[in-house]
């Protein structure tokens, strides 16, 4: 091992790091750390790191590939294995499964929780996590007790399965994940964990989660949720992603869940479930940018900025006549986001409309959806109904969500790929 790897590191606040191969070209980001627990409450062996690679793979790199650790970057060498990293029988993943730990203090028999723990590299080489950085229990109106950092012998309870963990600090390690990225570290996850950082997050963070996972490994997490939260929860997902998830959990628990949402919420999502799923009412989201003719591009361009709006809504606004939330009143055109981009802030969208982009029905085919978007180039299409009222639109993300095989986001993360296999190439032979 080189010289350069520092004698003490903290794991929580090495997550994120970025991993480089000898010549300086990227890997991926440190996600966690493999130990194996000892007998005697003797220090843990660190195996290896947990790497998330491009396309969100997680690969395990044995410690004895890490030839630095400083200045905020790890430099490894040798081959790569970019098979998706899964835990064997008596591994644990530090920051997954030891990391907001309720622990015991062995000279007082105090409550203590697990905030970090250090690493150090041994005589022989061998990482051990010999350091515990714990927090006391807070006192009165104290809302933290105090902390402070001792030697893994000077605590025990870790290798209590059934120990009380929160997932606060876990959580403050993948806060600067995107939506995507989270709920691929949440799916690797022991079934309880998952839900302990579930039951954590914040009901509008969750339901961005919830809409990246897989139908199964959603399904099976929304089901452990509590009956209100879990409404809560949907009323934060995108209605149409809400309907395709209430579809999944099956009839009754379906009808339990709408009777516990606001019913705003719940009547958007109750439309859209009268549709079949690969029809373009099933695809659609109710919550487009709508307009009248009388609101000024400077409306509709302070209405696009706001951050909430995806990129393939927010690339045109379509207009109507009042009311403007769906069912609205008569479907008149659309105004793409370029033309309101080349146009005076003070002028009308009445006189900006595109009239020659025709609705579909609700009742249109995926096919049918995916062709007209592709035939005019569009990133969404307007639903209306025999009347002519807007009743949502389908973006192309939802038509490629329909496109794509049940278990794409599997195949996403398990299937090695060209650009992998460049990074296995620029890394392996570099011992």
């Amino acid at each position: 091992m080189s010289a350069n790897i520092s004698n003490r590191v903290f794991l929580a606040r090495l997550a994120g790091t970025a991993v480089f191969d000898p010549n300086g070209d990227p890997v991926g980001k440190v996600r966690d750390a493999v130990a194996t627990l000892r007998t005697n409450n003797q220090p843990p062996r660190i195996l290896g790191l947990v790497v998330e690679v491009p396309l969100r793979r997680r690969v395990f790199v044995p410690i004895t590939r890490v030839t630095s650790i400083e200045s905020g970057t790890v430099v490894i060498t040798g081959l790569v294995n970019m098979r998706r990293f899964e835990s064997r029988a008596g591994e644990l993943l530090v920051l997954g499964d030891l990391l907001d730990r309720s622990i015991t203090l062995l000279e007082s028999d105090e409550p203590v929780v697990v905030e970090d723990l250090g690493m150090e590299q041994n005589r022989t080489g061998d990482w051990l996590i010999t350091r515990v950085h714990i927090m006391k229990r807070g006192r009165g109106i104290r809302r933290k007790g105090a902390t402070s950092t001792v030697a893994w012998e000077e605590v025990h309870g870790f290798a209590a399965p059934e120990n009380e963990q929160g997932a606060s600090n876990l959580l403050s390690t993948l806060s600067n994940l995107r939506a995507a990225d989270l709920a691929a570290v949440i799916q690797d996850l022991a079934p309880k964990r998952r839900l302990e950082v579930a039951r954590a997050l914040d009901d509008e963070r969750l339901a961005d989660v919830l809409e990246e996972m897989d139908e199964a490994e959603r399904v099976a997490l929304l089901s452990e949720l509590e009956g209100e939260r879990a409404a809560d929860v949907l009323g934060e997902m995108d209605p149409d992603d809400a309907a395709d998830l209430l579809r999944e959990v099956g009839e009754e628990r379906a009808q339990e869940l709408i009777d516990l949402m606001e019913p705003e919420d719940a009547e958007d999502v109750i439309r859209l479930m009268t549709y079949e799923d690969y029809s373009a009412g099933g695809m659609m989201t109710t919550e487009p940018l709508i307009m009248s003719a009388d609101y000024t591009v400077a409306d509709a361009l302070a209405a696009v900025r706001q951050s909430e709006i995806s990129p393939a809504l927010a690339s045109q606004v379509f207009v109507t006549r009042q009311p403007l939330e769906t069912p609205t009143g008569r479907f008149i055109g659309m105004v793409h986001y370029q033309r309101l981009l080349r146009e005076p802030p003070a002028t009308l969208l009445g006189s900006l409309v595109d009239t020659d982009t025709q609705g579909l029905s609700p009742e249109a085919t995926l096919n049918e959806v995916s062709s007209y978007l592709a035939s005019y180039n569009l990133l969404s299409v307007p639903v209306v109904d025999a009347n002519d009222r807007l009743l949502g639109a389908v973006t192309v993300d939802d038509v490629l969500d329909h496109l794509l095989p049940d278990n794409w986001r599997i195949d996403h993360r398990d299937h090695t790929r060209t650009d992998l296999e460049n990074i296995t190439h620029e890394v392996e032979g570099q011992v």
